[in-house]
């Protein structure tokens, strides 16, 4: 059974939940399941843990653990990968993707303890300012379930770098791969007890603890938009800062002088990865007139020829959903968007008796015209695609910026100048050309608009975690 992590233990609880295949729906294990008790428990001991111990003074100690923990997880990084694929469904190379984006991240936030550094002027004859980072103190961390290893680690890592202690809550659709990740984290020599603190919830009775504790100092967020926003309104009596990634509806931007050898196949990616339940899903294809009806023959092709199964199938192209409740959600949303929107690929349940009883939708293409419609305007969060069409750059990048979201973009062209000309106008955190998907851990990642404030990775990230103390000096003349 997977346990939750408090204060140096590990703890069974007085509630058990199942984990369940979202390829074929039967029992993988249990994990004990947490709630306020547990929320309460670990905002606790993260107390305790920052008010006690060195850790948020000594940053040789929290680099040496943040190796340890990248160490650790390298050495069982098989483990899991299998555990997300079976858990999650995410298909091997997915799984792998993941895993491979958490690993860096340890090591890269490790490097950043050591050397996050402070400044000082002399600001006037014989009169010093310094200017010095420190910790904000406990950081409540609130993890989805459709990448919970990295993008635990995404706020963990920068958290734990700046002396920050953490009360984690992770999904309970990963149980099983939450509780081995934290058996591979919390296995670093050097953590202090009470440092790192996560419990798994199928509810939502811990979540709001962490939220409305006052004795959380800060709290990082990844996941919907509506929670966001109940997140702002939850924190606004504590004035906790909050650090939010939130929904997605990423344009992908196709120009008439765009590779499509290229675009095509990145393009069905953006539809499929993660069966597209992934806030940078690259769900709206926008597609200049003169390569339009190409570009629609392609994608049609392509997505049609996706095979889903399981994802620790290698030969898997698209794994499940995460249950069969969101497959009837998803399959409910393209039914009612069919008196506007037409189908270029239907996509839908399937009716393979090998697939009955798995999480299943293929992935599904709309042609819609125009921007005022849930279809283009809403997260659908499964493997649905739009395709619009455009004329101008100036219509194009209208079209990009029709929705409240702002995380990501990409834009597709041979042009030297335009994808430059044309990011610099889409507000969006992120615009890759002649890519998507790509991560970097050195750059900032976040949203512009409804899609969230602040930013993770990068310098900002470890910023996220701290507070700014400015000393002054004057001196004595002798």
């Amino acid at each position: 059974m997977a346990r939750n992590h408090v204060d140096g233990r590990w703890l069974d609880g007085d509630r058990r939940a199942e984990s369940l295949s979202p390829a074929t729906g039967k029992p993988l294990g249990t994990y004990a399941d947490g709630g306020a008790r547990e929320a309460s428990a670990a905002v606790a001991a993260a107390r305790k843990a920052f008010d006690s111990t060195e850790w948020p003074h000594d940053r040789q100690l929290r680099a040496r653990v943040l190796r340890e923990m990248a160490d650790a997880l390298e050495a069982r990084r098989d483990e899991v990968i299998t555990s997300l694929a079976v858990e999650n469904g995410k298909i091997l190379g997915e799984a792998t993707f993941e895993v491979d984006l958490a690993i860096p991240k340890l090591r890269y936030y490790s490097g950043l303890a050591l050397s996050d550094l402070g400044a000082a002027a002399e600001v006037s004859p014989d009169v010093y300012s310094l200017s010095l980072r420190q910790p904000m103190g406990v950081a409540a961390v609130i993890v989805p379930w459709n990448s919970p290893v990295v993008l635990s680690i995404r706020s963990v890592a920068p958290a734990l770098a700046a002396g920050c202690t953490v009360a984690m809550k992770m999904p309970g659709q990963t149980g099983l791969t939450n509780g081995l990740l934290l058996e591979i984290l919390t296995s670093a020599p050097s953590l202090p007890a009470g440092v790192l603190n996560s419990f798994t919830e199928s509810g939502n009775e811990g979540a709001p603890v962490l939220v409305r504790d006052p004795h959380v100092d800060v709290i990082s967020y990844t996941g919907s938009t509506t929670v966001g926003r109940q997140i702002m309104r939850d924190t606004a009596d504590n004035l906790t800062p909050v650090s939010l990634e939130l929904g997605g509806k990423t344009p992908m931007v196709v120009f008439d002088d765009a590779d499509l050898d290229a675009a095509a196949p990145v393009l069905t990616a953006g539809i499929t990865t993660f069966a597209g339940q992934f806030c940078m899903a690259g769900s709206r294809i926008l597609a200049q007139r003169g390569i339009a009806d190409e570009l629609r023959e392609r994608l049609a092709a392509s997505l049609r020829a996706v095979r889903v199964g399981p994802g620790d199938d290698p030969s898997s192209g698209m794994g499940p959903m995460i249950d069969k409740a969101n497959v009837e959600r998803v399959s409910r949303f393209v039914e009612s968007t069919l008196d506007y929107a037409t189908p270029i690929v239907r996509g839908g349940v399937p009716t393979d008796a090998d697939l009955a009883d798995g999480a299943y939708f293929r992935p599904a293409l709309l042609a819609v015209s125009g921007t005022d419609n849930p279809l283009v305007q809403q997260e659908v969060f499964g493997p649905v695609g739009t395709f619009e069409v455009f004329d101008t750059e100036d219509e194009a990048v209208k079209l990009a910026n029709a929705t409240e979201f702002g995380l990501a973009a990409s834009v597709w062209s041979r042009d030297v100048d335009r994808p430059l000309r044309v990011a610099r106008r889409i507000d969006a955190g992120t615009v890759w050309t002649n890519a998507w998907g790509m991560v970097n851990d050195q750059f900032e990642e976040g949203g512009f608009k409804h899609s969230g404030t602040g930013r993770l990775n990068g310098l900002r990230a470890l910023a996220e975690f701290q507070e700014i103390k400015h000393l002054m000096q004057p001196v004595r003349k002798g």
